[in-house]
């Protein structure tokens, strides 16, 4: 079997490929994403085609993969007969509500259940559910050559790594230079702040109305359009890249600073960190050589789940886990699915709970390293890139 790799240096892709490989597939890269990104979309689609899937091509492609979806690489399949098969691993993803999702050549894995259930009403042949999963064996052989001083140098009681969403933030970055009235600005502070006291569900998008879709595209000019998208997607978009971002940059800056009053909070970010006090501030790190030192020295792994991902489990928590670091999570709707929770990891479904639970595991050394242990060794069983590329086979074989 014969595979195009279409690359965008997601953090992803080298664990994939590397289990496709391992499965005996001949894996082509293209890599016109990374390349050239100012290329326009026809001279891409152009490109492809005729390197990799016309009747010139050197060696005949099985069907194009790709980690999230593409909707012009999906159109290319679809003239072509050619199987898509994508794994979205990031969520909100706009272009799942494309109209080339509609297209019966795709084969879409999404991980976010919610998610799931929306896009696969869109195309039900072709979408299907597929939790997220990580490398343990990248990991476990990075980790052997962590050094004594590595371990002093990574070391700390509460760990985060990651973005604080401030750069994200639509309605952080230009809050001062648009002129919003004072009902969107007491709307969208009343909206956000109740959405930062519920946990295990997101109603964002429930509380957009017509009046506020208005006010923002009038504020903000690249609003972006639902003309090209097989539905309206105005709330979508309000929810979760103006308000959702917002929210989640809320609630990182809040959970951090808590923790910090009485507890020693390291965070790696590139984010501006301007809003956090009594916290210890290091530059972002490289994902397969520093995060897993991390991981594994920190006493504590702090996640917290930005509001677009309503009730999957975020790539950070497999990958904590894969490192037999100590995980503490905001509770998500499809943990227990996968985790006995107290035994494998941790949650919290309040600021006051996160807080606690901080405290009493610094406290209980042997009972974190129990849960870090336990974990480890669920996600080695059941939840490595290779059981999630064997289900997504299983589907496609299923198929011929």
């Amino acid at each position: 079997m014969r595979l195009l790799f279409y690359r965008y240096n997601n953090i992803c892709e080298p664990d994939i490929m590397e289990v496709f490989q391992k499965f005996g597939i001949t894996v082509f890269e293209e890599t016109l994403e990374i390349e050239w990104k100012q290329m326009v979309v026809s001279d891409k689609i152009r490109m492809l085609a005729n390197h990799y899937v016309t009747e010139n091509a050197k060696e005949k492609i099985d069907f194009i993969f790709s980690v999230n979806f593409f909707p012009y690489v999906s159109e290319l399949c679809e003239k072509l007969k050619m199987r898509y098969v994508c794994w979205s691993v990031d969520c909100p993803v706009l272009e799942l509500y494309s109209k080339s999702i509609l297209n019966r050549q795709n084969r879409i894995f999404l991980f976010d259940e919610i998610q799931y259930k929306e896009i696969y009403k869109l195309n039900p042949n072709c979408v299907f559910f597929l939790p997220l999963a990580t490398n343990v064996n990248r990991w476990d052989r990075e980790l052997l050559s962590m050094s004594a001083d590595e371990k002093m140098q990574y070391c700390a009681d509460v760990s985060f790594v990651g973005s604080l969403y401030h750069e994200k933030s639509p309605l952080t970055i230009l809050k001062s230079k648009i002129p919003m009235s004072e009902y969107l600005i007491g709307y969208i502070n009343g909206i956000t702040e109740a959405q930062l006291w519920i946990y295990g569900t997101n109603f964002l998008e429930e509380m957009i109305t017509e009046k506020m879709i208005k006010e923002l595209k009038s504020v903000f000019p690249d609003f972006y359009s639902s003309e090209n998208m097989v539905i309206n997607t105005d709330a979508f978009v309000a929810a979760n890249y103006y308000l959702g971002m917002r929210c989640s940059e809320m609630e990182r800056v809040r959970v951090l600073n808590a923790l910090a009053k009485e507890n020693q909070v390291t965070v790696y970010t590139r984010s501006d960190t301007s809003l956090l006090q009594n916290v210890d501030c290091k530059n972002g790190i490289t994902t397969h050589i520093e995060m897993p030192r991390v991981f594994r020295a920190s006493k504590i792994n702090l996640n917290i789940t930005m509001k677009g991902i309503q009730s999957g489990i975020p790539l950070r928590v497999w990958d904590v886990l894969g490192c037999g670091g100590f995980l503490l999570t905001n509770y998500q709707t499809e943990i227990p699915s996968y985790f006995e929770i107290g035994k494998d990891l941790e949650c919290y479904e309040s600021l006051e709970e996160c807080v606690e639970k901080v405290k009493f595991y610094l406290r209980h050394d042997d009972i974190r390293m129990e849960v870090a242990e336990s974990g480890h060794r669920k996600i080695k069983e059941y939840h490595t890139y290779e059981h999630r590329i064997t289900e997504m086979f299983k589907v496609l074989v299923q198929e011929k």
